[in-house]
C-alpha cells in the first residue's frame, strides 16, 4: 500500500494553458506610423483635442501665479489690484473647466472612432482569411487580440494628448519656477534627477512583475472559461474535486501575483509623495528666509507651494502613461501581425461569376493536404453530372471532407484542378461560388437570433412563405411551432436551448431557402435519431430531384438510394457505382453492407479493435 502512494501519480488531463504573451514593447517606429495611419482620418479631431490640452495646461501653469498676485494685493491692501486678480482668476478657472471638459470629451470620441476602425478593419480581415489559418489559431488567442489589445490601445489614445498636456505643465511649470525666482527655482528642481533614478530602478522591476501578474490573470482566466465549456464532461466524469485543486492552485497564483503587481504599482506613490515634501521643505525653509530678509514677495512663496504640489503630478502621470505607451506598442504589433496574415483564397483579378453553368462538380486528378507533407487526397478524378445524386463514403479519414472543402474553395489544391459548372473554382468569384453551392455540416451552427432570422441567413431576400415552405421540407415546421414564439424563438448561444437534431433541421431549411444548384450534405443526419431521419428522407428525395447532390454519411441507409455511390479509403477512391453495382462486386461497400455493422467507422473501429488485440496476444 505504501508502495503504491509513493508511486507520482499518472498525468490527467490539465487545467488551462499558461502560455502567455508579452504585453511590453519598445518603441517602434512602423508600428508607430501604421497606428498613424488609423490616426489621420481624424487627425482634426485629434488636432482639436490638442488644442483643448494646451490651453488646459496654460490654464493650470496659470493658475498659482494669479493666487500668488493675489496673496500680495492682499499684503500690500491694494483692492483695486485684488478684485481685478480674482475675476481674472475666476474667468481662468470658467476657461480651464470648459476646455477640460471638451479636452475629456475629445479625447474619448477620438479613441473610439479609431478603435471602432481597428475592429471594423480586423474582422474584415478574419472574415477572409483562410481556413488553414483558422486551424493553427487557437480562437482564445484570436479574441485575446479582438479584445485585449484593442483595449490597451484604447487606453492609450484616451490618455495620449492628456500626456502632451502634463508634458507641457511640466516644462512651463519649470519655467515659470525659475522665472519668478532663479535661485529657488533651481534648487527645488534638484528632486527631478532623484525621481528619474528611483524611476530608472524601478522600471525593470514593475515589467517583470506586471508581466507575471497578466500571465497568471490569463491562465486562470483559460482554466475557468475551459471548465466551464467542458462542464458536461467534468460532472460525467466526476472530476469536480480535482478540477477545484487545479484551479485553486492558478487562482492562488493569480492572488500573489496581483498582489505583487499592487505592491509595486503603489510603491511610487509614496516615493513621489516623499519627494514632493523634499521640495516643499525646500521652498518653506529657503523661500521663507528669503521672506523674512526681504529678498522675496510672500505671494512668490505662496505660488512656488502651489506649484510644486502641481509639479509632481504630470511627473507621475507621464510614468503611468510610458507604460501605458509599452503595452499599446506590444498590442498594435500583435494586431498587425493578424491583418498581415496573407488572404490566399481570394478572388483573382480576371475571376468571373459563374452563371449560366450547368451544375456539375469535376475532380481532375486532384492532391490535396492540410499538410503538403502529408496529403490526404491522392490524384483524385471523378465527375458528378448534372441532377445526379453522388454519395461519398469511406473510414475516418478517407478524405470525404476534404473533397467537399475543396468543392467549395475553402482550401487551394495543391495539385490538380476542381471545376464547378465547367469551370475551375479558381477562376469564378467566391460570392457566385457561395450561391450556386449549399452546405449542411454535421455540426450546425447557429447565430443567436430567431429561428426565422436563421433560416433566412443565406439569403436576404426569401420571405416568410419561402422559411415556412424550407421547414415544412425537412419536417422541422412542426417542432418550430411547437416553441412558445414559433418562429419567432429566440435562440440562445449556438441554438443551446433546442435540441442537436433540431439544430440540424434548422441548418437543412437554411440551405434549402438558399436554392443552390448544388447541395453538399457532409454527414447532416449524424446527429439525427432514426426516427427523424426517416421522416427527411422522404424530404431529402422530393429536393433532391432537379438539383445536383454530394452528401456525405456513415449510415448506409442514407447513401444506399444514391444515383452513385464513391468509396474512398486513405484518400484514394477505392470503387464507385451504384449500390446494386457494387453489391455486385464483392468489395469493401458490399463487405460492409453485409455486415453486422451500421457505418464504416463501425468497420474501422473493429478491424482496429482485432488488429490492436492481435498484436497485445
Amino acid at each position: 500500500m505504501s508502495d503504491l502512494a509513493a508511486e507520482p501519480r499518472a498525468p490527467r488531463a490539465s487545467l488551462g494553458s499558461s502560455e502567455g504573451e508579452d504585453i511590453f514593447g519598445t518603441f517602434d517606429t512602423k508600428v508607430a506610423r501604421r497606428f498613424l495611419a488609423f490616426l489621420r482620418p481624424h487627425r482634426k479631431a485629434f488636432a482639436a483635442a490638442v488644442v483643448a490640452v494646451l490651453v488646459s495646461a496654460a490654464s493650470v501653469v496659470t493658475i498659482p501665479a494669479l493666487i500668488g498676485r493675489a496673496v500680495d494685493a492682499a499684503v500690500a491692501g491694494d483692492g483695486a489690484a485684488l478684485d481685478a486678480t480674482l475675476a481674472a482668476f475666476a474667468g481662468l478657472v470658467a476657461v480651464y473647466a470648459t476646455v477640460f471638459f471638451l479636452e475629456q470629451w475629445l479625447s474619448a470620441r477620438l479613441a473610439q472612432r479609431v478603435i471602432f476602425d481597428i475592429r471594423r478593419k480586423m474582422f474584415e480581415h478574419l472574415q477572409d482569411v483562410s481556413l488553414s489559418f483558422m486551424d493553427k489559431t487557437h480562437v482564445g488567442r484570436m479574441m485575446a487580440r479582438l479584445q485585449g489589445d484593442v483595449n490597451a490601445l484604447q487606453e492609450f489614445l484616451e490618455s495620449s494628448t492628456g500626456a502632451i498636456g502634463d508634458f507641457v505643465m511640466l516644462v512651463g511649470i519649470a519655467a515659470v519656477l525659475v522665472a519668478m525666482d532663479p535661485q529657488l527655482g533651481l534648487l527645488t528642481l534638484t528632486v527631478l534627477p532623484a525621481l528619474i533614478a528611483v524611476r530608472a530602478i524601478w522600471l525593470p522591476f514593475s515589467k517583470k512583475t506586471f508581466r507575471q501578474a497578466r500571465d497568471a490573470s490569463s491562465t486562470a482566466n483559460s482554466a475557468l472559461a475551459e471548465n466551464i465549456n467542458g462542464v458536461r464532461t467534468v460532472q460525467e466524469t466526476r472530476r469536480e474535486a480535482l478540477n477545484f485543486e487545479l484551479y485553486r492552485e492558478k487562482a492562488y497564483e493569480n492572488f500573489k501575483a496581483q498582489t505583487g503587481a499592487s505592491w509595486m504599482s503603489q510603491i511610487m506613490v509614496p516615493t513621489v509623495d516623499v519627494l514632493t515634501g523634499l521640495a516643499m521643505a525646500i521652498v518653506i525653509v529657503v523661500g521663507g528666509n528669503a521672506v523674512l530678509g526681504g529678498r522675496l514677495e510672500v505671494g512668490v512663496m505662496v505660488a512656488f507651494i502651489f506649484y510644486v504640489q502641481r509639479f509632481f503630478d504630470p511627473v507621475r502621470m507621464l510614468s503611468m502613461q510610458y507604460t501605458i505607451m509599452q503595452r499599446a506598442m506590444a498590442a498594435a504589433h500583435r494586431i498587425f501581425e493578424v491583418l498581415d496574415v496573407q488572404v490566399t483564397i481570394a478572388d483573382r483579378p480576371d475571376a468571373t461569376p459563374l452563371q449560366d453553368a450547368p451544375a456539375t462538380v469535376e475532380f481532375r486528378n486532384v492532391t490535396f493536404g492540410y499538410d503538403p507533407a502529408r496529403p490526404v487526397l491522392h490524384d483524385v478524378s471523378f465527375t458528378v453530372k448534372p441532377k445526379e445524386v453522388v454519395a461519398l463514403v469511406g473510414p475516418t479519414g478517407s478524405g470525404k471532407t476534404s473533397i467537399i472543402a475543396l468543392t467549395h474553395r475553402f482550401y487551394e489544391v495543391d495539385q490538380g484542378q476542381v471545376l464547378v459548372g465547367g469551370r475551375d473554382v479558381r477562376d469564378v468569384t467566391l460570392d457566385s461560388l457561395g450561391r450556386t453551392i449549399g452546405m449542411v455540416l454535421q455540426e450546425p451552427f447557429l447565430f443567436t437570433g430567431t429561428i426565422e432570422e436563421n433560416i433566412r441567413y443565406n439569403t436576404e431576400h426569401a420571405t416568410t412563405e419561402d422559411v415556412i415552405a424550407a421547414a415544412k421540407a425537412v419536417s422541422a415546421h412542426d417542432f418550430i411551432m411547437r416553441l412558445p414564439d414559433g418562429y419567432q424563438t429566440k435562440l440562445g448561444q449556438r441554438g443551446r436551448n433546442i435540441s442537436m437534431g433540431q439544430r440540424q433541421l434548422i441548418s437543412f431549411a437554411r440551405a434549402l431557402v438558399a436554392d443552390p444548384q448544388i447541395l453538399i450534405l457532409d454527414e447532416a443526419t449524424a446527429n439525427i435519431d432514426s426516427f427523424t431521419e426517416q421522416a427527411i428522407q422522404k424530404a431529402l428525395k422530393v429536393l433532391f430531384a432537379g438539383r445536383t447532390c454530394m452528401v456525405i454519411a456513415h449510415r448506409l441507409a442514407t447513401i444506399r438510394d444514391a444515383d452513385r455511390i464513391i468509396v474512398l479509403q486513405q484518400g484514394r477512391i477505392l470503387e464507385q457505382g451504384n449500390h446494386d453495382a457494387l453489391m455486385a462486386t464483392g468489395g469493401l461497400y458490399a463487405r460492409l453492407y453485409t455486415s453486422a455493422h451500421a457505418s464504416f467507422d463501425d468497420q474501422a473501429v473493429a478491424a482496429t479493435g482485432d488488429s490492436e488485440f492481435a498484436t497485445r496476444t
